[in-house]
Formats: C-alpha cells, sequence, structure tokens
C-alpha cells in the first residue's frame, strides 16, 4: 500500500484555487512577498478549510517584480525580518479561523537556493523554529536543507510532479526546454515510479534513488487541472492513497 501528500503553491494571483483546491491534501500559500495578498490568503485559507487541505506557508523572496524566482541581493537581517513576517501573516490568519498551519514551504529562488546553501538553509531553519517548532518543513530530497534540519524539524520531502531534475537532484532550470513538464502523460510517467519504485529518471535519462513524502504540482502551470486530474485517476489505478 502507496500514500502520497499531493500539494501546490496557490495564492498567486494566477485564481485557479477553486479547481486545485478540491485535489489536494495539502497547500502552500503565498504570503504577499513574490505573490499574493491579504486577501488571497485569507481566501485561499477558506477554500482550504472547506476541502479539508492542510494549511502551508510559501514565503519567498520579497521581489514580486520577478516572482520570487530571482536570487535577491538582501542582508540576511533583512530576509529573516520578511521571513518572519511573512509566515507569521498565514499562521494569523489560519488561527483567527481556528486553524493551525501545517506547513512551510520556501518558494523559487529561495527553496533552490536552500537546497545548496547552507547558510540560507539555516536562517529559514531558525525562523522556523523561533515561529513554532512544531511545523513541518517541506524540503527537496537530498538538499543541504534536508541535512540541516535533521534534528531540529519535523520535514516531508518533496518531489516536484511538473519539473525535471538534473543528475545532482537539483531542478533543471526554468530557462531552458523541457525543464517543466506541460503534457499529463509525461507527468504520470514521471510520479508513478517516484511512489512505487522510489526512482527518478533525470533529465539525461539517469536512474536514481528518490524517497518522497509529498508530491508538487505547480498552481501556476497553464495544465495544472488537468494533470491534478490525471493524477488521481493514475494513483486510484495504482492504489496509491492521498495522505
Amino acid at each position: 500500500m502507496y500514500s502520497i501528500d499531493l500539494n501546490s503553491d496557490v495564492g498567486e494571483g494566477i485564481g485557479n484555487e477553486a479547481q486545485l483546491l478540491p485535489l489536494l491534501s495539502s497547500c502552500n500559500i503565498a504570503c504577499g512577498a513574490h505573490a499574493g495578498d491579504t486577501t488571497t490568503i485569507q481566501q485561499t485559507i477558506q477554500l482550504a478549510i472547506q476541502h479539508k487541505v492542510k494549511i502551508g506557508a510559501h514565503p519567498g523572496y520579497p521581489d514580486k517584480e520577478n516572482f520570487g524566482r530571482t536570487i535577491l541581493d538582501i542582508s540576511p537581517t533583512a530576509l529573516r525580518n520578511s521571513l518572519i513576517t511573512q509566515i507569521q501573516t498565514v499562521k494569523n490568519f489560519a488561527e483567527r479561523q481556528h486553524q493551525k498551519l501545517h506547513h512551510v514551504k520556501a518558494h523559487g529562488a529561495l527553496y533552490n537556493l536552500a537546497a545548496v546553501d547552507v547558510e540560507i538553509a539555516r536562517l529559514i531553519i531558525a525562523v522556523v523554529k523561533e515561529i513554532d517548532d512544531q511545523l513541518i518543513l517541506y524540503v527537496p530530497y537530498q538538499s543541504v536543507i534536508q541535512k540541516e534540519a535533521k534534528g531540529h524539524l519535523e520535514m516531508m520531502v518533496e518531489g516536484f510532479a511538473d519539473r525535471r531534475y538534473n543528475n545532482d537532484y537539483t531542478l533543471v532550470n526554468r530557462s531552458f526546454p523541457k525543464a517543466v513538464i506541460h503534457d499529463a502523460n509525461a507527468v504520470l510517467d514521471h510520479i508513478i515510479p517516484m511512489i512505487t519504485e522510489q526512482q527518478l529518471t533525470t533529465i539525461e535519462n539517469k536512474i536514481l534513488p528518490f524517497k518522497i513524502d509529498t508530491l508538487c504540482v505547480h498552481g501556476d502551470t497553464p495544465e495544472a487541472f488537468q494533470m491534478l486530474k490525471e493524477i488521481h485517476l493514475e494513483l486510484k489505478k495504482h492504489q496509491i492513497h492521498l495522505r
């Protein structure tokens, strides 16, 4: 019997939350820095409550111009203060609705940098622990932040349904062709071995060990809704249950 958590980055101004949330078991809500605002945060929390979806904060670099997908030249103190504000904002709105914040997942360039940079990884871990050491941290497989968080925070290791991987487990840069998977059938071929065989096929067709707890479909991928519908059907076929 297999099981997987299914998550998506939402509240980022795409406006497809009403479609996506019923198909998720957890969601990562943009905190107003790379995208979103207090209205989108509250609306997304309401949808999460309605569909019994676990609520997570999705903080990133405070850089709406680049959607948080460019490393920002920002001091550690400024980044720390921004992350505290971002996570606390979602946490406060959730608690006003008598909900507990479940997890934190960094966004975009910050997520990718924390995968390889020990100082950024430690900064994120310290912020999350300061806010609530019971929060779960969503982390990439075999990443620096996964190693650094061990013994400090509970973690869920994440794989991406709609992204290709390099041989070192980093995500293929979005500027490269085929970095983002747009075809639902290709997504299914990509993810089922992740769950049932604990294997990942990289963009160079290398097969690597890959053990994940949660699977992400990016909410801003245009085909996200169709992908999630197809994923649900395929998970049922393979008797894979949602956590």
